[in-house]
């Protein structure tokens, strides 16, 4: 099988920086699916991985999101069959997605939205994964609470990234107020066309933009920026017993005493938790992707795909990884399968 890959942490602008190489294809065992890969799509885990956690002389494949068919089904396995059309975001600690085939653990994989092609759907199971498991597993907020959850008051920081983008539609799906931040006028457009209630620019003072609307505290914080430049404002603006949840790691030593006279929590989501340490629930995975497969079925959740590079090549990887890291994309950037 063809495979796109690295042999060392380098920066995207290092010429040939990825290598295109013939490996053997994997063989599927135990609760392990083979998977044929037709559409990929990339993160910023993609190029944080590929500038500091690579390996120095392994080839390391990125990519985690992918949509393709189930080719082969290891003896464990029960969900699948071959021929079914999948989606998933996959596992850090093993090879991506940028490969004809991959194998994945059947437990964080669910079948496709039928309303999407491949690159399509491959847009959206990591963010899917990140903004769920955020609010509903540490905000703890109650999906289905839609009429209580008309009281409560979300702020998303970074709405019209990946995440953010499909952040606004869970939360709007459960009912929640939603304020997301952006500053471009092309970016406010696009979260307020996924539903945000609300938008005040990341640029300013975020306490004042809230203050303009008159909103004194949010209920719930999902910070999908940057955790240091935003923690002090997240401890003033939250509300009384509310919850802050973050993706992005702190570099930085912050009070977490803030939080305290509030008694208000603060959390880190890792979509790659329960794959990579094989969690009790880790199934949980499979069936949030089923769940939001239907609601994407239904039209209730947009696709969030807003950038095609056509076919995965090194040349146009390294292209969507300069493209991420320079901050100006808005939704998912989206490959056809490698050699299409």
């Amino acid at each position: 099988m063809k495979s796109i890959g690295i042999y060392k942490p380098e920066p995207v602008e290092t010429p040939g920086l990825f290598t295109q190489i013939d490996a053997d294809t994997p063989t599927a065992t135990g609760r392990d699916i083979l998977v044929r890969v037709k559409g990929v799509a990339v993160n910023p885990v993609d190029f944080k991985v590929r500038k500091g956690r690579a390996e120095e002389g392994k080839f390391t494949v990125l990519g985690w999101d992918a949509a393709g068919v189930v080719e082969a089904v290891g003896e464990d396995v029960s969900l699948f069959r071959p021929g079914d059309e999948v989606w998933y975001a996959g596992d850090i600690t093993r090879p991506g997605s940028n490969s004809e085939f991959q194998l994945v653990d059947e437990r964080i994989v669910a079948l496709k939205p039928k309303s999407l092609n491949f690159a399509d759907a491959a847009a959206l199971p990591l963010t899917t994964i990140t903004a769920w498991e955020a609010m509903f597993d540490r905000l703890l907020i109650d999906r289905t609470a839609t009429d209580a959850n008309a009281d409560k008051t979300i702020l998303i920081i970074g709405g019209a990234g990946g995440v953010g983008s499909i952040a606004i539609q869970l939360a709007k799906s459960a009912g929640l107020n939603v304020i997301a931040t952006a500053s471009r006028p092309e970016t406010i457009d696009w979260v307020k066309n996924l539903g945000s209630d609300g938008v005040i620019n990341h640029h300013k003072p975020l306490a004042d933009e809230l203050a303009a609307q008159k909103i004194e505290n949010v209920d719930y914080i999902f910070c999908t920026s940057e955790t240091d430049q935003y923690f002090d404002v997240m401890t003033e603006i939250i509300a009384p017993q509310g919850r802050i949840v973050t993706i992005t790691e702190a570099s930085e030593d912050h009070d977490v005493d803030l939080l305290k006279s509030k008694s208000a929590s603060f959390s880190y989501e890792f979509m790659f938790t329960r794959s990579m340490f094989e969690t009790p629930d880790m199934i949980e995975q499979h069936k949030l992707l089923s769940a939001v497969a239907q609601l994407v079925d239904e039209g209730v959740i947009k696709n969030t795909a807003n950038e095609s590079f056509g076919p995965l090549t090194p040349e146009s990887l390294q292209k969507a990884h300069a493209f991420l890291e320079s901050g100006k994309a808005i939704g998912k950037i989206t490959f056809d399968g490698l050699g299409a």
